[in-house]
C-alpha cells in the first residue's frame, strides 16, 4: 500500500533518505523495515526564521508495495472517432501562438480537431537574432522580440510555471504537459516551478511539433490585418505576410484570439471594426535590481557570508515577494528573478520596457525584480478622448518618456535606490545586468507624482521589514510596464464575445489571465467551450 503523509524538516536534512525514511516510520508507526520507499509529491522552503525548513508531501510506499520512481503523469491522447474527417473540415483560427494559443491547439488536437495557428513572430529559435539586435544594437523588430514570436512573452522571460489560479482550471495537467514535452519533472514537486529561458525553446518546438503531427498548421511571421464581419459573425480574417507582404483571406468558423498583452495593434483593429472593449485597471513601475549574495543574506537572516555558505548548499537562490499600500495605492513586488537577467521588452523602437528573466540554474550574480504601482482611470484622465484605450495611451506614453530619457535609445533610465528615496540624481550607476545599458536619470520624471511618490514611501515601507534592502547598491530601471493589459475583451460564460458570437478571446491579451500557467489554462478552457459547441 502507499499512505500520503506530510513532514517538516531541516534544510541539512534534505537529501538524507535515511532520516526521512525514520520520520515517515514514526508517523506512521510502522517498524522502518516496512518502507520501502517514497516520493516527494510537493516541496517548499520555510525561510521565515533562523533556521530553515523543507515542508514535504510525501508517497510512501509500505511493504510490499513496490516503489515508483517517476511522478504519475496522465499520458497525451488523440481521441480518434468516425467524426474525424468532419472534425478537420471545422475552420478553427488561433490568433497567437504563446500559452493560451500553443495550450488550446493541443487542446483540438487532442480532440480530433486541426486548429490554424497564426503568429506575427518567428519561430522560437529564429527570435534570438532579433533578440541579440535589441540586446547589442538597440533595434527593436516590432512583430519579433521579446514580446513576439513563438512560445509569447514567458519563453524568453523566464518560464515561471506559478500561479495562484487553482479554480480556473487543472494546474498539475498544465505542468504535466510541458513534462511530456521536455520539462524537467521537479516543476510537478516545486512550490514554485520555473523552467528557465534557456531551456523552454525546446520545449516550446517540441510542442509545436506535436500539434502539426496531428494536424494542425503554423503560420509564422503572418499578421492579422482585418475581420470580415457580418451580422455579428466573423466569416474571414484578413492576414499578412510579413516578408512578402501578400494579403491573403482565410474562411472562419471559430477564430480564438490569444495575442497577448503586448499586441496593441489587435486593440485597435477590434476597436476600428466596433468590436467591445474595455478599460481596466493595470500596474506599472521599475525593476529593481540587487546583488543576489545580498537578497541570499535577507532572506536566509545571515550576517556573514560563511553563514550563509553553509545554508547555501542546500538552498537556491533566495525569492522574495512583498505588498505595500502608500499614498492611495497598491504597490507590489511582480515577476521576481532570484539570479537574473534584466531584459529589453520593447515592441516598438521608440520605447524603453524591462522585464526580468532567470536560467534554470539562476546563477547570474543578480536578483531583480518588478515593483509596480496599481493605476486606473484617475491616471488616464490626459487620454479621456481614446475612450476604451486611454490606458493603453497612457501605459506607450510612459514608455516614450522613458525612450526620450535614454537619449532615444535602448539605454534604460536608472537611479540609485538610496537616492531615488532621497530625491537625489545618481552621480553613478553599479553595474547592471541589462545590456543595452542605463543612464543615470531622476526617475522622479520619468512617472507622474502619484506613482513616483508611491514607489518611495512603498521601498521606504518595505525596506523596515527587510533589513539592507535599502542600498545604493540596488538600482531601480525603468520602466516595468507591461504587467498585465490595460484593454480587457469582454466575453460571456459560454467563452465568446459579448456580441461577435464566433470570437473567443482568451489569455493576458484579452485581460483573462496573468502568467504562463494561467494563460495555458484559459487557452484550454476556451477550447473545450468550442468542443462543447462542436458536441464533441
Amino acid at each position: 500500500m502507499a499512505k500520503e503523509i506530510n513532514i517538516r524538516i531541516k534544510a541539512h536534512d534534505c537529501n538524507n533518505q535515511s532520516y526521512i525514511k525514520s520520520l515517515c516510520s514514526l508517523q506512521l508507526s510502522i517498524a522502518i523495515e516496512l518502507i520501502t520507499g517514497y516520493l516527494i509529491t510537493k516541496k517548499s522552503i520555510d525561510a521565515r526564521g533562523r533556521e530553515i525548513f523543507f515542508d514535504l508531501n510525501l508517497k510512501v510506499f509500505i511493504s510490499p508495495e513496490v516503489p515508483e520512481i517517476h511522478q504519475t503523469i496522465s499520458p497525451f491522447s488523440i481521441t480518434h472517432s468516425k467524426l474525424s474527417e468532419e472534425k478537420k473540415d471545422k475552420k478553427i483560427i488561433i490568433i497567437g501562438a504563446g500559452p493560451a494559443g500553443l495550450f488550446a491547439a493541443l487542446e483540438f488536437i487532442e480532440k480530433g480537431f486541426a486548429p490554424i495557428i497564426i503568429e506575427r513572430g518567428k519561430k522560437v529559435k529564429e527570435r534570438r537574432r532579433d533578440l541579440a539586435a535589441i540586446n547589442k544594437e538597440g533595434t527593436v523588430n516590432p512583430n519579433s522580440n521579446y514580446c513576439f514570436g513563438e512560445g509569447g512573452a514567458g519563453t524568453y522571460s523566464d518560464g515561471k510555471l506559478y500561479t495562484r489560479s487553482n479554480k480556473r482550471g487543472n494546474i498539475k495537467r498544465i505542468l504535466e504537459l510541458f513534462v511530456l514535452n521536455g520539462a524537467d519533472e521537479n516543476i510537478l514537486v516545486e512550490a514554485h516551478p520555473h523552467i528557465g529561458t534557456n531551456r523552454l525553446p525546446k520545449i516550446i518546438e517540441n510542442i509545436r511539433e506535436k500539434i502539426i503531427e496531428h494536424g494542425g498548421t503554423f503560420l509564422f511571421n503572418t499578421l492579422l490585418k482585418d475581420l470580415i464581419i457580418e451580422h455579428d459573425v466573423i466569416k474571414s480574417v484578413l492576414i499578412e505576410d510579413i516578408v512578402t507582404k501578400e494579403i491573403n483571406e482565410l474562411k472562419s468558423n471559430y477564430i480564438v484570439l490569444a495575442t497577448g498583452h503586448s499586441a496593441r495593434d489587435i486593440y485597435e483593429l477590434l476597436h476600428k471594426n466596433k468590436i467591445e472593449l474595455e478599460a481596466k485597471p493595470f500596474a506599472l513601475g521599475i525593476r529593481i535590481e540587487h546583488p543576489q549574495l545580498l537578497i541570499d543574506k535577507i532572506q536566509y537572516r545571515c550576517s556573514t557570508t560563511e553563514e550563509l555558505n553553509n545554508k547555501k548548499q542546500f538552498l537556491p537562490p533566495a525569492s522574495y515577494s512583498w505588498v505595500q499600500h502608500a499614498n492611495n495605492r497598491d504597490i507590489y513586488s511582480f515577476c521576481m528573478c532570484p539570479g537574473g537577467i534584466i531584459a529589453p521588452c520593447a515592441t516598438e523602437q521608440n520605447q524603453v520596457v524591462t522585464n526580468g528573466w532567470s536560467p534554470s540554474k539562476r546563477n547570474n550574480p543578480y536578483a531583480n525584480s518588478g515593483i509596480v504601482v496599481g493605476v486606473n482611470d484617475t491616471d488616464f484622465k490626459q487620454f479621456e478622448s481614446r475612450g476604451v484605450l486611454k490606458g493603453m495611451y497612457f501605459q506607450q506614453s510612459i514608455e516614450e518618456l522613458a525612450w526620450n530619457f535614454g537619449g532615444k535609445t535602448q539605454l534604460a533610465p536608472a537611479q540609485r535606490m538610496e537616492d531615488f528615496i532621497n530625491k537625489k540624481l545618481s552621480s553613478s550607476l553599479p553595474s547592471c545586468s541589462y545590456i543595452p545599458g542605463i543612464t543615470s536619470v531622476d526617475l522622479t520624471e520619468v512617472f507622474p507624482t502619484s506613482i513616483s511618490t508611491a514607489l518611495r514611501l512603498a521601498l521606504q515601507e518595505q525596506s523596515k521589514k527587510m533589513k539592507g534592502y535599502l542600498s545604493n547598491d540596488a538600482v531601480l530601471v525603468a520602466t516595468e510596464s507591461r504587467t498585465s493589459t490595460p484593454v480587457r475583451i469582454p466575453r460571456n460564460q459560454n467563452g465568446t464575445h459579448v456580441r461577435i458570437v464566433n470570437l473567443f478571446p482568451c489569455g493576458e491579451g484579452a485581460g483573462y489571465a496573468g502568467g504562463i500557467v494561467s494563460a495555458a489554462m484559459d487557452g484550454q478552457n476556451i477550447a473545450n467551450k468550442i468542443i462543447q459547441i462542436l458536441g464533441a
